[in-house]
């Protein structure tokens, strides 16, 4: 039986989704975020189908209407005209029919569409929507090993830092700063309007990051050039983790679903990709490190990004030591789990992905570590999780260290998961 204070919890969850709902996909937040967001979509599903199943299925299927002819599926798409973002579609200049942006976000799709499915009330409903969807997911992960692992070495690299949804990272300063700035056109914030400047990326970061937008632009957004033509090629373990989870996972759909082309791609996928996750591992650190592409050398920077791999089935001895290295953690955060090290005198415990909490991130490591057996752990990370809406509201994340609710209010994807902590399992 679920109490009172749980379901006005709940409730108060749904109320956010309702009010950043445009009818068949969500925005992140009002202000902020005025657009569909692929990752934040995806998981804002599965906060949906608790009490719409039919709007769930939507939500998705409205970003994979805007997948490019060849596979990727845009970050951002700009359903609507709106200058409180930027940079906008005037900036990005894809030339699609409705305007996107021109790079792609962790590929989560293929878990949530197996995880509404397997929990969906109406079978058949499910298995329509989903047979639907199998093959678009799978040209989107085909894409990737296409155009983002070049050698075939059965990991992908992101090209800009925006691709890792961890937007400012400690994990990307290095490489990072072999992006130059000369030329980068004028250009006017705007997440400094809506969000204290403090607590979001630097000036430094951006221009870095519009220098690399216009770089792919100058290519004409030819997937094909990208990844060789960026200086900044990291491969990120918690991007290739999601990303094998969900071949994992769309193997297991396609199977049921009789579509056997497209469940043997993706487990031939996802286990090339698992035996190649060995090469990140840092027995100093007890987690996954990043791997600079243009050195060939690991990162010494440990994030949430080495931490997110339990989300996918890596060893059992592995996942004991990072859930080792999470309680380590908790012993100095009051919050778990922090997007970066707190030894790591980079650590910063208010600004964006270089310290705070994030729920979205928290609920794939607890998914992940539930699934191996490591029950404490996992709810340990969502009562934290919880414990942060009690003390601070829907925010977009937090500070680890004294819960104080940052970036945007009233957030959807983190309503999303709060559902999904309360109601997940039930």
């Amino acid at each position: 039986m679920i109490s009172l204070a749980v379901n006005e919890t709940i409730a108060r969850a749904v109320e956010v989704l309702r009010e950043n709902d445009h009818g068949d996909y969500t925005i992140p937040t009002k202000g902020l975020y005025p657009f569909q967001w692929n990752w934040d979509s995806c998981l804002t599903a599965l906060g949906l189908a608790h009490y719409d199943e039919a709007r769930a299925w939507t939500e998705i299927e409205t970003l994979f209407a805007h997948q490019w002819p060849d596979g990727m599926v845009p970050h951002i798409v700009f359903h609507v005209l709106n200058d409180s973002y930027f940079p906008g579609p005037e900036v990005w200049r894809t030339n699609r029919p409705t305007a996107t942006s021109g790079i792609t976000q962790p590929a989560v799709a293929g878990f949530a569409v197996r995880r509404l499915f397997d929990r969906a009330k109406d079978k058949n409903l499910a298995a329509e929507r989903a047979r639907a969807l199998l093959p678009k997911i799978d040209a989107w992960h085909r894409w990737f090993y296409e155009n983002r692992d070049p050698r075939d070495e059965g990991l992908v690299a992101i090209i800009h830092p925006w691709e890792s949804g961890r937007d400012n990272s400690i994990d990307w300063d290095d490489a990072f700063e072999r992006v130059p700035t000369e030329g980068v056109e004028p250009y006017t914030r705007r997440d400094t309007l809506h969000a204290d400047p403090a607590h979001r990326p630097t000036k430094a970061q951006y221009d870095r990051y519009l220098w690399l937008l216009q770089h792919f632009r100058a290519l004409g957004w030819d997937n094909a050039k990208l990844h060789d033509a960026s200086p900044f090629r990291i491969v990120d373990p918690g991007f290739n983790a999601i990303l094998i989870r969900s071949a994992a996972d769309l193997a297991d759909l396609a199977k049921t679903l009789g579509e056997m082309g497209i469940a043997d791609a993706n487990r031939s996928r996802a286990q090339k990709g698992l035996s190649a996750m060995e090469r990140l591992w840092s027995d100093t650190y007890g987690q996954y490190l990043c791997l600079d592409r243009a050195t060939g050398t690991l990162v010494d920077s440990a994030s949430v990004g080495g931490i997110l791999p339990v989300f996918s089935a890596i060893p059992k001895p592995r996942i004991a030591a990072i859930a080792a290295t999470i309680e380590r953690i908790a012993g100095k955060a009051r919050y778990i789990v922090p997007s970066h090290d707190l030894d790591d005198p980079r650590f910063d415990a208010k600004r964006y992905w270089r310290g705070p909490v994030w729920l979205v991130v928290n609920y794939m490591i607890a998914d992940g570590l539930a699934a191996a057996g490591f029950a404490d752990v996992a709810r340990h990370i969502s009562q934290s999780s919880l414990d942060l809406i009690a003390d601070s509201g829907f925010a977009e994340y937090y500070d680890p260290l004294s819960g104080e609710p940052l970036g945007g209010g009233r957030f959807t994807w983190t309503a999303a998961m709060v559902i999904e902590f309360l109601k997940g399992e039930r």
